[in-house]
């Protein structure tokens, strides 16, 4: 799609100012958006996907309301933030819908059910996501293809995966190797589903090139993640300090996606895990969105969601 926009009348100064020095303001909002913009003097021409050229028409006009004075480019990069989650943007009137289509190997990739389309919008349109359910909705594995998308549109300039190294109810005592060989086993699921959404050899490179990084939880403190798409899997077994360690390390340009199963709770007894609690604590904080699947949506064996139900069920029973 191409939209076409003009400032009338046009002032030199503002439009200077929007664009940034040798246009690099028009480039960020290019590569937020995954759209191509071209100037000619006071003419807009935006051209992409029609719900991502309509926010940044969207955009241009709001930051040309505040160009009277130089804009900085981490003013630009709040005002795409703010951008991004809000509530969907309106041009003459009209709601503008979210492009749901993401650049993976996977060119049938949807979500299947409605609330697997919800959390896809969710994490497009807001900067935090929590995605909490049973196994088998695709919590984890949506999050990372929309982590490859961002990644492949230069959205974001590198992939974090992490979750934290607990054990699932075993003893799983000394493992030998070095510290990557110890926390492999923990993150294997996310290497999983960089595997099928970006394939082996591509995975590999981008280790090396460092635009992908997976790691355990603990390794994130005293960081600052700058433009990055950061996924903490298996947050249930967080406790709150974890979990707001985490969510605290979010930098500008980053997006982070949590994602967990409250009925799978490794924790010690009388652990409160950080994922309730994060839940509850930040329920009505702007531009943190949560999406609450069940067992329907189950994408893996039938079987699945049956054993999900009759848990759900013996649990009711047990309160």
């Amino acid at each position: 799609m191409i939209l076409r926009h003009a400032f009338i009348p046009p002032d030199n100064a503002r439009l200077a100012n929007l664009a940034g020095n040798l246009d690099a303001h028009l480039r960020t909002i290019e590569a937020a958006f995954d759209v191509k913009i071209q100037r000619r003097n006071e003419s807009f021409k935006v051209e992409g996907a029609k719900g991502r050229a309509e926010r940044a028409v969207v955009l241009l006009q709001h930051l040309y309301g505040r160009a009277a004075r130089p804009i900085g480019a981490e003013e630009v990069e709040l005002a795409i933030l703010e951008s991004m989650s809000e509530a969907p943007a309106r041009v003459d009137g009209e709601p503008v819908d979210i492009d749901l289509k993401l650049r993976t190997r996977r060119a049938d990739l949807a979500g299947r059910t409605p609330n697997q389309v919800a959390y896809l919008r969710n994490i497009l349109s807001h900067d935090i996501t929590f995605g909490i359910g049973p196994a088998g909705t695709g919590k984890t594995y949506l999050a990372v293809a929309c982590a490859v998308d961002a990644l492949e549109r230069n959205a974001v300039q590198r992939v974090i995966l992490t979750r934290p190294a607990v054990e699932a109810g075993e003893r799983l005592g000394f493992l030998p190797g070095d510290l990557a060989q110890k926390v492999d086993p923990y993150l294997r699921p996310l290497y999983d589903a960089l595997y099928e959404l970006m394939g082996l050899e591509r995975v590999g490179k981008a280790f090396e090139k460092g635009t992908l990084e997976v790691a355990p939880l603990a390794f994130m403190r005293g960081r600052t993640l700058n433009h990055a798409f950061v996924i903490l899997d298996e947050a249930q077994n967080t406790t709150p300090e974890q979990m707001k360690m985490f969510l605290t390390r979010i930098g500008f340009g980053a997006k982070a996606v949590v994602t967990g199963d409250t009925s799978q709770i490794d924790l010690p007894r009388g652990t409160v895990s950080g994922l309730i609690h994060a839940e509850q604590v930040l329920r009505n904080v702007k531009g943190i969105a949560t999406t609450r699947f069940t067992s329907a949506d189950v994408v893996r064996h039938p079987l699945v969601a049956r054993i999900v139900e009759a848990y759900d069920a013996a649990d009711e029973d047990r309160r």
